[in-house]
């Protein structure tokens, strides 16, 4: 039902919705299990790879990413992310590739920089050995006609941490001791090879069961299907799968807000500078690469956490699943949290399996004030804490703030901080582009989906932030970690 414009996403998805068939129908099992490759790579010719067993072997190891475990002969981890060797031996590039700009020139200043002896003179020009070479660069700088190109792997050009390495046997390696969950290479990767694992096996074996379980749906999601779906109806359309209830996590971004206003108010009369704690890869990057900034972070717990333990106490007996874009959300361990995350194509994915099409549900009432709505995109957040502020003070002090908009604008921001050179009071940190909003796995185009959230938000009514979240009985929980 929901249309999927690249081949990455649709075999991801295909996978999923093909495994959540057969756990709904509990037919899950070794043997259908060996059959899902088969039924989606079907005949003898590929259709993407070098071949159709290659093809197929891919798929395979996807199976096992929407079961919940890692690709055959990858050791077990925590990690949101992690990468199908099958698939990552697809990356065609060598790093330094000899150009048609090479001139065969008499110098041979490649040559002569390389240490490794990695570089030959044919009748073509200068050759690059992938056996010896080391990706030193050097030769790439000697050249003077520029004929060597640097090209960096997509996974490795897009991770903001250096965290991804490139081993003996040119495959992709994430060093988890530096990984902050963002999903940057997930999303880079053109052959797909970088994935998460997914968490929807679980939560159906429980319907199954006959548990009780609860949902909660980011802000982010709202525009996702489209400009006809609301939240309300999406929400609905959740329900259908068997939840008992679905709430929006923009609620618990309204009770954020009115903490986070509190707090930054504190850290303020204390001569103190803050940062946001909502984007659990933010935070990540805080705690992986700056600890130092630990004490500037706000104790405030995400939206998601917020929402969390005020479900707990509402449905003491439920299990918890959050849905959104964002695949650090699975590494945010916080007591009270979600028992279950669910991403966007992982949700599409149920809806699809159980033919449920979110346009022919019936709408609900908004539950979260247009600015909880507001925390998915960059610049979000900040306005929601000062809209809280001037709520709750009658008008806002003189308060300046940088909204970091992407990892690049984080680490710079951090940097800054770090060294004593932050001038303003207040961060806002979001590690991916435009926040929350595009998210590593959101699936709708951004032209699409940015027209259809804008249609959709500007229908949202105008109540208070401060005001919503004490309606809510959010004053009485607990917001801190």
């Amino acid at each position: 039902m929901f249309k999927i414009e690249s081949d990455t996403r649709r075999l991801k998805h295909d996978v999923l919705t093909r495994v959540a068939e057969l756990a709904y129908q509990g037919k899950l099992n070794s043997e259908t299990i060996d059959e899902i490759p088969f039924e989606i790579i079907p005949g003898r010719q590929p259709h993407f790879r070098c071949c159709v067993y290659k093809e197929r072997e891919i798929i395979h190891q996807r199976v096992r990413l929407a079961m919940g475990k890692m690709p055959n002969g990858m050791q077990p981890t925590t990690a949101a992310v992690t990468v199908i060797p099958a698939a990552c031996e697809g990356c065609p590039i060598q790093r330094y590739t000899v150009t048609e700009n090479c001139q065969k020139c008499l110098a041979k200043k490649c040559m002569a920089a390389c240490p490794f002896g990695a570089i030959s003179m044919s009748g073509r020009g200068a050759w690059i050995d992938p056996n010896k070479c080391r990706e030193c660069g050097r030769c790439a700088a000697a050249c003077p006609y520029n004929a060597i190109a640097d090209l960096v792997r997509p996974c490795r050009k897009a991770c903001p941490v250096g965290a991804i390495e490139i081993g003996d046997e040119k495959l992709a390696d994430i060093d988890q001791e530096k990984c902050i969950s963002c999903g940057a290479c997930m999303q880079a990767c053109p052959f797909g090879a970088i994935s998460d694992r997914a968490q929807i096996l679980p939560i159906i074996e429980d319907m199954r069961a006959g548990r009780h379980l609860v949902a909660m749906i980011a802000p982010a999601l709202e525009g996702q299907f489209g400009a006809n779906v609301t939240m309300g109806q999406l929400r609905n359309a959740v329900k259908a799968l068997g939840f008992d209830a679905v709430y929006e996590v923009g609620l618990g971004a309204d009770a954020v807000s009115m903490s986070e206003a509190e707090e930054l108010l504190e850290h303020l009369k204390a001569g103190l500078k803050m940062t946001t704690s909502c984007c659990p890869a933010f935070v990540n990057m805080i705690r992986k690469h700056f600890p130092r900034l630990q004490p500037h972070v706000s104790t405030t717990v995400s939206p998601m956490a917020a929402l969390s333990r005020w479900l707990r106490e509402k449905y003491p007996q439920h299990k918890v699943v959050f849905i959104g874009p964002c695949v650090a959300k699975k590494t945010e361990e916080i007591e009270g949290g979600p028992d279950y995350v669910l991403t966007t194509e992982e949700i599409v994915a149920l809806l699809d399996a159980r033919k449920i099409d979110p346009e022919q549900m019936e709408d609900a009432e908004q539950e979260a004030s247009a600015y909880g709505k507001g925390f998915a995109s960059s610049g979000g957040v900040t306005g929601a804490v000062m809209k809280a502020i001037a709520e709750m003070e009658g008008e806002v002090p003189a308060i300046s703030a940088q909204r970091c908009n992407g990892a690049a604008e984080c680490k710079k921001a951090l940097q800054l901080l770090q060294a004593g050179k932050f001038d303003l009071d207040f961060i806002e940190g979001m590690a991916c582009e435009g926040g929350c909003m595009y998210g590593p796995a959101n699936m709708l185009s951004e032209r699409l989906y940015t027209q259809a959230r804008k249609k959709l938000l500007s229908q949202a009514d105008d109540r208070g932030v401060v005001q919503n979240a004490r309606d809510q009985g959010f004053d009485k929980i607990h917001m801190h970690r």
